[in-house]
């Protein structure tokens, strides 16, 4: 689970931010000065993780030792740091893998801190807060485009705002695998890659012209090898020139192959998955009508560092975007209250025994604020319907992972509970996921009249695989209906091993504690 940022005064703070890309692996660790960041220390190795990933989302073994050496590597210089000032991201490769699990449970391991994987439009917005943060004031909107390993992200936004974020599945190393496996070029195969990726952009470049932008950037490494190529040619430092891209195209064409030329300016590194990247920008050029861009020294490790003090300074995009879709489906804001009310002391009694931290307050927080966004669907199944928004939607903010708990917990809040309930979980996790689990049911159970009348006092503890609840006698003797609710969730819970054990108390719980 991702620890909560602590709030508190950020000045000389040491942080520290990992993007697990398709083609390369950074980490950036900077101190904390005057609301920036001054870097201390940089690491980058280029992994490829893309050029070893099958159609079928196999990773080849090589490039996944290649992978986890490198992850070891940075653990080592990350291993002093606070645990909540260093966040690890994972990006396209990791999204594509058929079993993302495996790979990260060792990988954390390598790199001593949890990895979230993000979705194409978080990775996105990411891209744009460090880009944005690089840039001087402007009036207008900007575009950004970041060419990847295995994506290519682009993001119209204002000020420090994405507005609109989209992510293709074209990169540097993913198209130089498709079109020139073996490296060969002629100005047919040129033609017919440059059109099967324009084709592929086609529907976003349209929205996009539509929205319009005042200036263009180019973020992260294939940009800057390019303008660094195109500068040794004679080309302005930092730009990318659409008549300067087209006659290295016209050279690269004529050479027959990047092995057979040799461009100043481009590392041997660089040279393998060279072509793939030129592709693509030559059909991001042609299909967003583009004349020039300008290529910025900041990209997505620095949005992450961002993104980190942001949280801390109670800036979530996480909690922004629960806010946004509630409001969107309507949801019932007294009741999420009530919910979250009673939510808030169930979690504060077993906190300590149970060991849960910050960041289950906060996930259970965004549970009670959207269990019932299936609501807006239909009443029947209205958890399911939740689930399947909240594990569907763009959630700004959220890693992969975080979306998919957010979306069980709500999935699985009320009606029966089948053995396969969270059975993607497994050991200490889905214990994990069921107590939190418990804990959600039982504040929507006690909240089923949908009234302010005040609920009684109560008290849980924990007992072997499950809950006592103490409740006040008379008080379940006036309310048969929750008394009946109470009995049905013991059956609930008895389905996955779980025991609800129900007290009444004559005296007051004051009293008897």
């Amino acid at each position: 689970m991702q620890q909560v940022i602590r709030p508190g005064d950020l000045e000389g703070q040491t942080i520290a931010a990992v993007d697990i890309g398709s083609n390369s692996f950074h980490m950036i660790i900077a101190r904390v000065d005057q609301g920036q960041i001054a870097v201390l220390d940089r690491l980058r190795e280029s992994v490829r993780m893309a050029a070893g990933l099958s159609s079928d989302g196999r990773l080849d073994p090589l490039v996944r030792d290649r992978a986890l050496d490198c992850l070891a590597r940075f653990g080592q210089r990350l291993r002093s740091l606070d645990p909540a000032w260093k966040r690890a991201v994972a990006t396209n490769s990791v999204r594509q893998l058929s079993n993302p699990r495996s790979f990260l449970m060792t990988a954390e391991t390598a790199l001593g801190t949890p990895i979230e994987v993000v979705a194409g439009r978080e990775e996105a917005r990411l891209i744009y807060v460090g880009v944005a943060q690089g840039l001087a004031e402007e009036k207008g909107r900007r575009l950004v485009i970041d060419i990847g390993g295995g994506s290519t992200e682009l993001i119209i936004g204002k000020g420090f705002s994405a507005q609109e974020t989209e992510s293709t599945q074209m990169g540097c190393v993913a198209s130089t695998k498709r079109f020139f496996a073996d490296g060969k070029l002629t100005a047919k195969r040129w033609q017919s890659a440059c059109a099967a990726l324009q084709l592929e952009l086609a529907p976003t470049a349209q929205n996009f012209i539509n929205r319009g932008w005042k200036q263009a950037y180019g973020a992260s490494g294939t940009m800057r090898a390019i303008s660094g190529v195109l500068h040794a040619r004679g080309g302005r430092i930092r730009h990318i020139d659409s008549a300067d891209l087209r006659a290295l195209v016209d050279d690269l064409i004529k050479a027959g192959g990047i092995d057979a030329i040799r461009l100043k300016g481009l590392s041997e590194e660089r040279r393998a998955v060279f072509l793939g990247g030129v592709c693509v920008l030559c059909a991001v050029f042609e299909q967003l009508q583009l004349e020039h861009l300008r290529v910025s020294d900041y990209a997505m490790r620095e949005g992450i560092l961002y993104d980190l003090i942001g949280r801390s300074r109670h800036e979530d995009p996480c909690e922004a975007s629960v806010k946004k879709l509630a409001k969107r489906y309507g949801v019932d804001q007294a009741q999420e209250r009530r919910v979250w009310r009673v939510l808030q002391l169930l979690y504060d009694q077993v906190r300590a025994c149970w060991g849960l931290d910050d960041s289950d307050r906060e996930m259970l927080s965004f549970a009670s604020r959207t269990h019932e966004v299936g609501l807006a669907i239909a009443h029947s199944q209205h958890h399911r319907h939740g689930a399947y928004i909240l594990a569907n939607t763009d959630l700004p903010g959220f890693s992969r992972q975080q979306q998919q708990r957010l979306a069980n917990l709500v999935g699985h809040h009320r009606r029966s509970l089948s053995n396969n309930a969270l059975a993607s979980l497994s050991g200490e996790e889905h214990t994990h996921a069921l107590r939190l689990l418990m804990l959600l049911r039982l504040a929507v159970l006690l909240n089923r009249s949908r009234t302010d009348e005040p609920l009684p006092e109560l008290r849980i503890s924990p007992i072997e695989n499950g809950i006592e609840l103490t409740l006040n006698a008379s008080w379940l003797r006036a309310h048969p209906l929750t008394r009946a609710d109470l009995d049905q969730e013991k059956s609930f819970l008895k389905q996955v091993k779980l025991e609800l054990k129900v007290v009444a108390a004559v005296q007051s719980l004051a009293q008897s504690a």
